[in-house]
């Protein structure tokens, strides 16, 4: 049962962050420092090293400073900067380069039509949702959230948590 629970972390926290930031524009740090959190017991039961957990660690480091450099050029949100850096570290350096990739093409893809979407007027019956007005205003940022989450459930399937406890 344990390892169910923690075969179903990282999909979770995806699935919740990509909601999150595509309702409320945020991915809240406590999302994300429990995603953090809850890979150091998962990485433990998995039976990692020291050496491999911190190894996870600075994969996760260094995300944090690409994705900060990238936060202080305005291209994410705060948020998004530090759900990366703890997504890498349950990724580790094994299919970091692939999550990357694809989060960026995801990324710059969602950019485009949400910015073609902008230029359209808001149909009037979202103009009582929140979430829709926010999303449709142009002076809000990208929930790039979303394509963070959808490229981190692509890559979940190939990486090592599978092979631990998808088949325990």
């Amino acid at each position: 049962m344990l390892n169910l629970f923690f075969l179903l972390v990282f999909p979770a926290a995806m699935v919740l962050a990509a909601c999150l930031d595509f309702f409320t524009m945020t991915i809240p740090n406590r999302l994300t420092l429990a995603f953090a959190a809850l890979f150091f017991p998962a990485a433990l039961l998995a039976g990692l090293t020291f050496a491999e957990i911190g190894m996870h660690v600075l994969a996760g480091v260094t995300m944090l400073a690409i994705a900060f450099t990238c936060f202080a050029f305005g291209w994410i949100g705060g948020g998004d900067a530090k759900f990366v850096a703890a997504t890498g570290m349950w990724l580790g350096w094994n299919v970091l380069l692939p999550y990357a990739l694809l989060f960026s093409l995801l990324g710059g893809a969602l950019t485009l039509v949400l910015l073609m979407a902008r230029r359209v007027p808001l149909p009037e019956v979202l103009f009582r949702e929140d979430w829709a007005v926010r999303l449709h205003d142009s002076g809000n940022g990208i929930p790039y959230g979303i394509a963070l989450a959808v490229a981190g459930l692509k890559i979940y399937p190939t990486t090592d948590w599978m092979a631990i406890f998808g088949g325990a």
